[in-house]
């Protein structure tokens, strides 16, 4: 597709030069794989807190979205709460109202601050292990959890006041964390309903509509029977971090996909997967399996911030440093996942589960079996995914990925943070410890290692492929949002550090100007004749969306739009 006449490119360079976005723009590592780490000392009352919050995410069952916001408001409370003991920065509330002198900018004020807020956040967003995580480790630190005091005249009143705003504004941010825009906490409010009615594994044809997202059913790990629903269906809807709003990439997530039912790109996306199922290896297996970050994982914003931890670790962070570094991070993987499920919901678009069957009904083609077959030959209506069945696909459509965003956002930021791309960690996964081929895979020890941060956020995007979760266009196009969504966070984040920032409420004041992007943004390729990810190039070949009407179009269909398609 070319946009405005130009194509390839002389287009991206056009986007690159003239995409407007705002000026607002270690101590436990992964479980059961091994991380390698620098340091053995007890970690920072940051990091202490970020581990009670990562156990909260394992144990609390929440969405993915939900998890990230989750973590940027814990990070964010704490935040608010350290402002208040330093020079310049201010909180994203009370902004300096609560400015304590230079006599009481000690590290003892501000752990105790940063503790309250980090507990009163916690067990409001992640409350199931509030007695047996969050309250144990205040007493450990030496605080009392049972201290409520707003006195700003002490740590423990900064920390509690400072919480208590940042939770008054997130408690209306149209998330619905309470309950109270539809029954339920979390439950979409928005009227979503899946075009598709929904179906167990192999999918079970005919489908109403190829083009999108359907409803799977199956037993999941405890026994129970799921039937799935779009989780995060009003995400699109939620107060950005930075972001004007929850649609402000859409414009040009909307030029590289999805792909249309008939169209050539929509054949070309499901040969890759069956492809890359047929030639599955120990490796891209476990890579598969290792980014995965399923039901009881830390889950892809978690992920992250353990990466994080790795960082705070090498590079000796001070608290400090970690206080800042996790604010910008969590609040970049928040508006990652807005930003991603906005297209979810615009789209609609189908999984792979659904459009492979569909697409190889009565034809002979040749991918993975099952646990411990390899690649087998198989009628097309019995293709499924690498994934365990008891969890075969998650519950939202395909484009774009969430995976790929969250990690391209997250390693931009730490891009940004550390002021270079080397990362230096290494993984090992024990031979026989695959959930999916248990005893089998990988048949000896495997390690995984990133050089860079960029390399870590391409395998969690790739892996989604080797995985049969997503299209190459959702991997790719989310990529590409991530960084984007990225470097707006990164940009407010710092004007909350120097305290040139304004408060979150309200937001008519924000402005938006055009700004030449770094080159830390690659362009993308979403040629069929690559089954890696190539970052040199954009290719503007589709021809089966209209760019700015948001009206999907192909060669064999008239001109129509997505039931699901809102507007904002």
């Amino acid at each position: 597709m070319s946009l405005g006449g130009l194509s390839g490119p002389v287009c991206a360079s056009w986007m690159r030069r003239r995409l407007a976005v705002g000026t607002f723009i270690v101590a436990s590592l992964f479980s059961p794989h091994n991380a390698t780490a620098n340091s053995t000392s007890t970690p920072n009352v940051v990091i202490q807190w970020n581990n009670a919050a990562l156990q909260g995410v394992r144990d609390s069952r929440l969405g993915t979205p939900m998890i990230a916001r989750a973590l940027a408001i814990v990070h964010t409370c704490m935040y608010d709460a350290w402002a208040t003991y330093d020079e310049r920065a201010v909180g994203t509330q009370l902004q300096g109202a609560l400015r304590r002198p230079d006599s009481e900018r000690t590290l003892s004020n501000k752990q105790e601050a940063i503790s309250y807020a980090a507990y009163r956040a916690l067990s409001d967003v992640l409350p199931v292990d509030t007695d047996s995580v969050y309250i144990p480790l205040m007493k450990q630190l030496g605080f009392d959890p049972a201290n409520d005091s707003m006195d700003i005249e002490t740590p423990a009143g900064i920390g509690n006041v400072a919480c208590a705003a940042v939770l008054e504004f997130r408690h209306h941010d149209r998330s619905n964390q309470q309950g109270d825009l539809a029954q339920g906490i979390y439950s979409d409010w928005t009227g979503y309903v899946p075009v598709n009615k929904p179906s167990r594994i192999p999918v079970q044809l005919p489908v109403s509509d190829a083009n999108h997202w359907q409803p799977l059913i199956y037993t999941d790990s405890t026994g129970s029977f799921v039937t799935q629903e779009f989780v995060g269906a009003q995400w699109c809807d939620v107060i950005p971090f930075a972001m004007s709003k929850g649609d402000e990439y859409r414009w040009l997530v909307r030029l590289f996909g999805p792909a249309t039912y008939g169209s050539t790109e929509y054949k070309e996306q499901a040969d890759e997967l069956v492809a890359l199922s047929a030639s599955l290896t120990d490796r891209t297996k476990m890579i598969a399996e290792y980014w995965s970050d399923g039901p009881r994982s830390e889950q892809p914003p978690g992920h992250w911030s353990l990466f994080a931890q790795f960082v705070s670790a090498r590079d000796h962070h001070t608290f400090d440093d970690d206080v800042r570094i996790f604010f910008a991070l969590t609040n970049a993987l928040f508006d990652s996942g807005i930003a991603a499920w906005d297209t979810k919901r615009a789209f609609d678009s189908v999984r792979p589960v659904t459009a492979l069957p569909l697409l190889f009904h009565g034809k002979k083609i040749k991918a993975w079996g099952s646990p411990g077959k390899g690649a087998v030959e198989m009628d097309g209506s019995s293709w499924i995914p690498y994934q365990l069945a008891t969890f075969p696909t998650p519950p939202f459509p395909d484009y774009v990925s969430g995976h790929s965003t969250y990690s391209a956002a997250a390693a931009q930021i730490l891009r940004l943070w550390t002021g270079s791309d080397r990362f230096g960690m290494t993984v090992t996964i024990p031979a026989g410890s695959s959930r999916i081929e248990p005893g089998i895979t990988p048949a000896n020890d495997l390690v995984l290692k990133w050089q860079t941060f960029t390399e870590a956020a391409d395998e969690a995007g790739m892996s989604r492929r080797y995985g049969g979760i997503h299209f190459r266009a959702a991997d790719l196009a989310g990529r590409l949002l991530g960084r984007l969504v990225a470097l707006e966070a990164w940009s407010k984040a710092q004007s909350y550090f120097d305290g040139s920032a304004r408060s979150f409420r309200g937001q008519d004041w924000l402005q938006t100007e055009v700004m030449e992007l770094p080159d830390a943004i690659p362009t993308i390729n979403l040629s069929a004749d690559s089954m890696q990810p190539q970052p040199e190039q954009v290719s503007l070949t589709h021809d089966h969306v209209d760019a700015f009407s948001g009206e999907r179009i192909d060669h064999h269909h008239e001109k129509q739009k997505s039931p699901s398609n809102r507007d904002h």
